[in-house]
């Protein structure tokens, strides 16, 4: 096992939807796990060489378990897939200690919204707010009920007075109406959101249309937006370890190009998402098309993430 992984075993699993198991998982020799605040994911190593992150859904003063829930993605990259195929109760996986890139702020309202699995790390903060006592809502969209995942659970929560579902099926009145939800909140609300791709831009779209702070709307994506391959153009990168330069092709990445040439670049998610292959940029204008970096980081153009972002310029010099 790599240094710093936690070693778990899935206590229970449970089919909480269509298409959808959460996985219940404890330390396999019996102690606490490390604490984590609401937003926060956990990196697992569901086989050798395929990590994938999962957000913790449960209460997030539990040390005694962690809880993930899984999509099965009909366009897995083979992560939801091997979760839902080859991990069962008694299964032991190793994971990384919960990192948050998503976490609540002090704020006086909060709203939250999710969008289908993207309900896992907003059902763990419904728990920190209802804990706090805070003043929040929950809205939770899903297709049809039979992929909502989590319903009994947040009908039996502390928190169920001020949930409110949707679906995309049947009538329209169980539909969300976001520009109604937005236009009737205080101003001073903070605004959370996460989900897929098309749920996460309506949100961003919505509260654009009525101009709500930017600083008050949190989200996290689940998968990254796919990027207008257009106009893209060969480039080069260099290592200022070796002054090696490897030409970068168009529609292939800088991390499938470095891995070839048996360059190590850490990875994960391979989507622009997670951080974990973000490589420092010393030369060089970078195009950024991950979902990572905040605009400001982006605009330094000091780092970027070589699984999806390319350049433009013809050469990044990399601090490999």
């Amino acid at each position: 096992m790599s240094a710093g992984l936690l070693s778990v075993r899935v206590e229970r699993r449970t089919s909480e939807a269509d298409d959808i198991c959460s996985y219940e998982l404890v330390s396999a020799d019996g102690s606490d796990l490390p604490p984590f605040a609401a937003g926060a994911h956990i990196d697992v190593h569901v086989a050798p060489g395929l990590v994938r992150q999962y957000s913790l859904c449960n209460p997030p003063h539990e040390r005694h378990r962690y809880l993930i829930g899984v999509l099965r993605d009909p366009a897995s990259r083979g992560g939801s897939q091997a979760m839902h195929d080859a991990i069962a109760a008694g299964a032991t996986l190793h994971i990384s200690a919960p990192r948050n890139l998503f976490a609540l702020t002090d704020a006086p309202r909060s709203l939250l919204l999710a969008g289908g699995i993207g309900v896992t790390p907003i059902l763990a903060m419904a728990e920190a707010l209802s804990a706090q006592g805070a003043q929040f809502e929950l809205h939770y969209c899903a297709r049809s009920p039979e992929r909502m995942a989590f319903r009994d659970r947040i009908a039996a929560s502390s928190f169920a007075a001020v949930s409110h579902l949707y679906f995309d099926t049947g009538d329209r009145a169980r539909k969300l109406d976001l520009p109604a939800l937005l236009a009737g909140l205080d101003r001073s609300t903070h605004i959370y959101f996460c989900g897929p791709v098309g749920f996460i831009e309506h949100v961003k779209t919505c509260a654009a249309q009525q101009q709500w702070p930017a600083a008050q709307l949190h989200l996290e994506y689940f998968g990254a937006v796919v990027e207008e391959a257009a106009g893209d153009q060969p480039f080069e990168v260099q290592l200022k370890s070796t002054g090696a330069a490897y030409t970068i092709p168009v529609g292939v990445t800088v991390m499938k190009v470095l891995q070839d040439a048996g360059v190590f670049v850490p990875a994960s998610c391979e989507q622009g998402v997670c951080g974990t292959c973000l490589t420092r940029v010393l030369e060089g204008v970078p195009d950024h098309r991950d979902q990572y970096l905040t605009e400001e980081e982006q605009a330094a153009n000091d780092q970027f993430t070589p699984c999806c972002s390319r350049s433009k310029t013809p050469t990044l010099l990399l601090d490999l």
